[in-house]
């Protein structure tokens, strides 16, 4: 009998670099701060989409291209691209992907990042810049779950491959990439830190 895992999803997830997390982060965290003091339609963004928390989703998703700490963070970014979109084996002859935009999210206390994918996407991630210690993980759902109509519930102990939710750590300095029609979520953060990312999405057209 031979049997075949067709049809994965793949997940990246790796350190962003080898030295120098530290030192970028903080250059990060001090400009999403000026940001986020500054984004007055953000903050009004925010304050109907993304309760108790900021995000410049809705107002400023172009961060590469207006400073230059995030324009160092997207070529370090797409050394991790070329080597996802290699593995999942995208035919890019003559084609390239480019990051199109480019986020901070800002997590105090109870705040949620609700089940959502990232449409009009091919490659979508998260970097890690602050992560309290004890803060939410980023969850993914199984894209295949609506179609499961008659299936039994999956054992406690399942391997990662064969669960309907998955969930990765958030680790200060690491990122994560998915195709951007994954479905995934960040639970309440339980911490009374603020929990800082920095989200993205590349396009090849």
């Amino acid at each position: 009998m031979r049997i075949q895992a067709l049809f994965p999803t793949c997940i990246y997830h790796a350190p962003l670099q080898r030295t120098g997390a530290k030192a970028l982060n903080r250059e990060l965290i001090k400009e999403t701060n000026q940001i986020r003091g500054y984004d007055i339609e953000g903050q009004k963004w925010s304050k109907k989409n993304y309760r108790g928390g900021y995000t410049s989703y809705g107002s400023l998703d172009k961060l590469h291209q207006m400073s230059s700490t995030f324009r160092e963070l997207e070529k370090k970014l797409n050394r991790h691209i070329k080597t996802f979109a290699e593995h999942i084996q995208f035919d890019l002859k003559n084609r390239e992907l480019v990051m199109t935009d480019c986020w901070v999210n800002v997590m105090p206390e109870h705040t949620v990042h609700g089940l959502h994918l990232h449409p009009t996407s091919t490659i979508s991630g998260t970097y890690y810049v602050r992560m309290p210690k004890g803060c939410s993980s980023i969850k993914f759902e199984d894209p295949r779950l609506a179609n499961m109509m008659a299936a039994p519930p999956r054992k406690t102990d399942a391997r990662p491959e064969n669960r309907q939710f998955v969930e990765y750590p958030a680790e200060a300095g690491s990122l994560i990439l998915f195709e951007s029609w994954l479905r995934h979520e960040v639970a309440s953060n339980p911490t009374r830190s603020e929990r800082i990312s920095i989200s993205f999405n590349y396009n090849w057209f």
